[in-house]
Parts: C-alpha cells; sequence; structure tokens
C-alpha cells in the first residue's frame, strides 16, 4: 500500500475507521432467515459471533451466563470487582453514582483490595454451572499467578488481555509471561489481544492461540490513543490482522481466529468488522447499555483504574433496553442500537452472503460521505443517523 509523506523523514499508511468505509452490494440478495451467523472457536461452537467484553461493567456471572443462553459468549475479567469482593453490588451502586470528577480516583481506591483466587475458581464456576461455555479473562502480568484457580476451576476458553500484548515482551527487571511457553503447555485453550498490526498479529498467532483480539484504542472508555498516542483505526486493524491469518493458516495449515475488539456501536459497525476479516466481534458499551449489566448504565475499561496512569474513562451509557433485545431484538428504535446481530444478518444477506465466512470476502468501499450523503435533516433534527 502506498504510504503517505508526512513530512521529510517521516511517511506512513492510511488507516480507516468503521465511519470511513462502507459495505459495497453484490449481484446476489438472499432471504436473512437462510443466513448462518454462527462461529466455532476450538471445541465450541456459537450461535452468536459474539463475545461480552472482559469490563465490570459488562459482564457479571449472570451477564455471562445470559449471553451464553443467547448464543453468544460473555468473558469475565478475572481482575476485576467479582474476585476482589464477595459481594461487590454496592460498589457498582457507589461507582454509578460518583460525580465525574470524583470517579476516576474513587475506583483506583476500590481496585486496590487483592484479588482472591477463591473468588477465582468461585466465579467461574457459577458460570459453568448454568451449563454455558465459559470464558474469562487475566492480563499478562497475573497470568501465572491466577492459573492454578482457573485449572481448579475448569475454564473453557481463556483470554490473556492488555492494551498491547505481544509476543515478545522485553523487560530488564522481572521474567515476563512467555507466552508461547504458556500457551503450549496451558491444558485450557488461548486467545490473546490486543494488537493492531499485521506483525504482531501474526507473532501471537505463532504463539499457538486460538483466536487474537484485534482492536488498541477504539473502544468507548478507553483514553489509551489520547494517553498514549498509540492505536489504528479499527477497520484497517482487522484487515491486517486477517491477512496474518491467511500467512498463518499458510504457514501451519492452523485457522487462528480474528476478534474485533472495541468501536462497535451499532449493528452496522458489527457487519463492516465482519466483511474486513473478523471472525467475532467483542463489544462492551453497547452491552453496557442493557437493563440486567451490572454497571448500572455506566462503563469502563480494565486500564480505567490503573493506579498511576489511567487509560480509560467511566461513560454513562444510559440504560437502552433488555440485553436480549439489543443482541436479537426486536428494535424500537431506528439509530442501529438494538438488534445487532439482527443486522448482521440483515447486512449479509442484503449484499448475498450465507456465512461468515464468505462476508469477510466482501467488498468494501472508502466513503467519507456514508454517514452524511442525504441525512441532513437527521442531523439536524439529532435523529436516526444523527442521533448522538
Amino acid at each position: 500500500m502506498a504510504e503517505v509523506e508526512i513530512g521529510i523523514g517521516k511517511s506512513g499508511r492510511r488507516a480507516y475507521g468503521f465511519d470511513d468505509i462502507a459495505i459495497v452490494p453484490s449481484r446476489r440478495t438472499r432471504d436473512p432467515e437462510d443466513v448462518d451467523i454462527s462461529w466455532e472457536i476450538d471445541a465450541y461452537r456459537f450461535e452468536l459471533p459474539l463475545m461480552a467484553a472482559a469490563m465490570d461493567g459488562v459482564t457479571s456471572p449472570a451477564i455471562a451466563v445470559q449471553v451464553g443462553q443467547l448464543g453468544g459468549t460473555g468473558v469475565l475479567n478475572l481482575e476485576g470487582l467479582w474476585t476482589r469482593y464477595e459481594d461487590p453490588e454496592p460498589l457498582f451502586e457507589e461507582i454509578s453514582r460518583l460525580d465525574d470528577d470524583k470517579a476516576t480516583a474513587r475506583m483506583q481506591q476500590i481496585y486496590t483490595e487483592p484479588i482472591k483466587p477463591e473468588l477465582v475458581t468461585e466465579r467461574i464456576r457459577e458460570i459453568k454451572s448454568a451449563g454455558v461455555v465459559s470464558c474469562a479473562a487475566v492480563t499478562p502480568q497475573r497470568t501465572r499467578s491466577l492459573a492454578p484457580a482457573i485449572l481448579e476451576a475448569e475454564l473453557d476458553l481463556l483470554v490473556i488481555q492488555g492494551t498491547v500484548v505481544s509476543a515478545e515482551h522485553v523487560s530488564k527487571t522481572t521474567e515476563p509471561l512467555n507466552l508461547k511457553r504458556f500457551i503450549r503447555e496451558f491444558e485450557i485453550p488461548v486467545i490473546v489481544g490486543g494488537c493492531a498490526s499485521y506483525q504482531a498479529a501474526l507473532h501471537l498467532m505463532r504463539t499457538g492461540a486460538v483466536g487474537i483480539l484485534v482492536g488498541v484504542g477504539p473502544g468507548n472508555a478507553c483514553t489509551s490513543r489520547g494517553v498514549l498516542g498509540v492505536g489504528v483505526p479499527q477497520a484497517t486493524a482487522i484487515a491486517d490482522g486477517a491477512g496474518a491469518r491467511i500467512r498463518h493458516l499458510d504457514e501451519t495449515g492452523v485457522y487462528c481466529h480474528v476478534i474485533a475488539d472495541g468501536g462497535m456501536s451499532r449493528g452496522g459497525d458489527v457487519a463492516k468488522a465482519i466483511a474486513c476479516g473478523a471472525d467475532a466481534v467483542m463489544l462492551g458499551s453497547p452491552l453496557a447499555a442493557a437493563n440486567e449489566a451490572p454497571g448500572r448504565g455506566y462503563h469502563w475499561g480494565m486500564a480505567t483504574f490503573h493506579p498511576s496512569l489511567p487509560r480509560g474513562a467511566r461513560i454513562r451509557t444510559g440504560v437502552r433496553g433488555t440485553l436480549s433485545e439489543i443482541l436479537q431484538g426486536p428494535a424500537h428504535e431506528n439509530d442501529g442500537r438494538f438488534n445487532l446481530f439482527g443486522a448482521l444478518r440483515t447486512s449479509m444477506a442484503t449484499t448475498g452472503y450465507e456465512t461468515v465466512k464468505e462476508f469477510q470476502k466482501a467488498e468494501v468501499m472508502v466513503a467519507p460521505a456514508l454517514q452524511t450523503e442525504g441525512k441532513a435533516a437527521q442531523r439536524s433534527q439529532g435523529v436516526g443517523m444523527g442521533h448522538p
């Protein structure tokens, strides 16, 4: 791809976010009922290509169970409130009532409570006892220390997740987690991320992970792009990850799944993520707006409460409807925030694709006028595609 000159001595590729592209209809259309949006990873099959994000305001053990029953999988944060406190509900209530200028400092205090390995095991077992696939996340820094509790609970899928996770972490002070060795010796299939480039994705795939998370900083609650200046617009990041998947498949014969993590608020964003090459999506803020979500209409990322350099904000999502309505409808609003996977199914049908893997090959076009062309009335009135 041609590079753009930024200045003498520095050039860079042009990158695109979801708002910059459009999915192009093909010569064929289908009935939405004939479209299959299921996906499989390792030994597990899901009716929805969905992972609920490992964020405390999104996924509780109860939400993980409900998402599993609806056809996706919920990822519980094993370093969050549910593994620090026996009963975190009063803390969720307090966080929802904090003034904006006090939220970060108070959350830093709340999250100083140590993680309790016995609660890690207990929370995983709560999910498994409901008969759904159990999935949970840890950071690379705590992976080894929490591994015994995770194995004791017989977790089904482990996510090793950070703002940026690399296959080659270099440290002069501590022994870093050797991802390749850990994944190959661990008894549970592992998903790793985030990453946002072809090379980083390829090296994570070579660790033996069954899937990678693609996305650095696109989430609604994340401030990493402002705090660190690091990130890649999500459409380009996913397409690069999909390119790495092809290379890895050619090298090894092993298909490593690409999961788009962050930056998706509406059904059209989910469809574009798949069309750019994702196998599934990880959603946070859209699900934080569910009646049942533990955050009570608020959402915050895993780095919001970092003790020295917070890289997230507590944002208000409001409470819009039930989890089922947000995921599968029916939608009673016209702004794309409900029935996200009905929208994916209809997008695939409208453009003529029957399966997720077929839809990954859909034609996309750079379309900067997509959100604004012919929508002046909606924008001026704050409705439909002009809704904030």
